[in-house]
This record gives structure tokens, sequence and C-alpha cells, in this order.
């Protein structure tokens, strides 16, 4: 955890052109629809999340290509007081991920997010969280490809952004 400076400097920021407005009831995220909608003004989101945090049992991978990082992923994982792990001890959040633009699209974040499975597999986790908001639409789309399935949402987790609606990944692993 002592990189995480050097992971941080990844770019994280992406272009927002279109939304998923979550049809149906928040309870029930089965039963969710989530309605892909085009902007009629897009706009950048960037965000770096806080680390604040008691890192002793958090991971930290990182992706290179010739020697430069390209990319990188973030586990919490068996840390009281992180209320994203819900008290268990064998879920893990994936905290953070980024994958540097110039190579989006050329499969580090699916190599990455191998490597977290991996990670908190060998620590005894059975399942793995992944946040994410309706606004990251490539997330959302990534996240299914890798076989999560939606298990949360959460129209007014974000107070400061009140448009902006937290859907919440599980993997079994």
């Amino acid at each position: 955890m002592t990189a995480l400076a050097e992971h941080a400097r990844v770019a994280i920021a992406f272009e927002v052109r279109r939304v998923l407005d979550v049809v149906g009831q928040d309870n029930d995220p089965g039963a969710a629809i989530l309605a892909e909608r085009t902007l009629e003004v897009p706009y950048v989101k960037g965000y770096d999340p806080e680390w604040d945090f008691d890192l002793s049992n958090w991971g930290l991978i990182a992706a290179r290509s010739n020697g430069r990082r390209v990319g990188g992923a973030v586990i919490a994982f068996n840390t009281p007081g992180i209320t994203m792990l819900d008290g268990r001890s064998d879920l893990a959040v994936l905290w953070d991920i980024r994958v540097a633009p110039e190579v989006r699209g050329e499969g580090v974040g699916s190599a990455l997010f191998r490597a977290v499975e991996k990670w908190a597999t060998a620590r005894g986790c059975r399942q793995l969280k992944v946040e994410t908001q309706n606004v990251n639409l490539p997330a959302c789309r990534f996240y299914q490809r890798q076989g999560c399935v939606l298990g949360g949402i959460r129209r007014f987790a974000y107070p400061e952004f009140p448009q902006e609606v937290q859907l919440l990944w599980y993997k079994d692993l």
C-alpha cells in the first residue's frame, strides 16, 4: 500500500455521454431495468477515493507496460468500520480500479479484475463487491462482462451529486 501515490497518478477521469436511468424499485435490484439515456451535454467526471483508513488488510495490484504503470486496483478486506464490507470477513470490496486512458479497451482492466478475484479468493473471500454510479456506463458494462450482477441500488447515496445513483455489483468467487 506504500505505492498509493503512484497508483493515484493513473488518470481515473472519464467522459459521461450516456447514463443509466434506474426503472423499478430500489429494494429489488433483480427486477430493476437500467435504461440507457444519452445526455444532451456530456461532461468529464473525475474523482479520487479516500484512503484515510487502516489499510493493513488491503491490497494494491499494479498493471505495468514497458515499466510504466498503466493501471491498478485497490481491494478492501477485513477492515472494521468500512461499511461497504457489511461486517463480513468473507467479502472483499474492489475499492478502486483504474486504467490509463491510452490503454483502455486493451484488456488491462480484465487482467486487473482477475487478479483481484485471485487476491480475494486467497484470503478466503466468497464474494466480491463493487460500487459504481449510473453515470459510469463503461464501468457498469465492464462489471457485467466480468460476471458481476447488480445487487443493490441507492438513489440518494451521494448528497453532493443528487442526480447520481449508487449501483452495487457482486460476484461470487
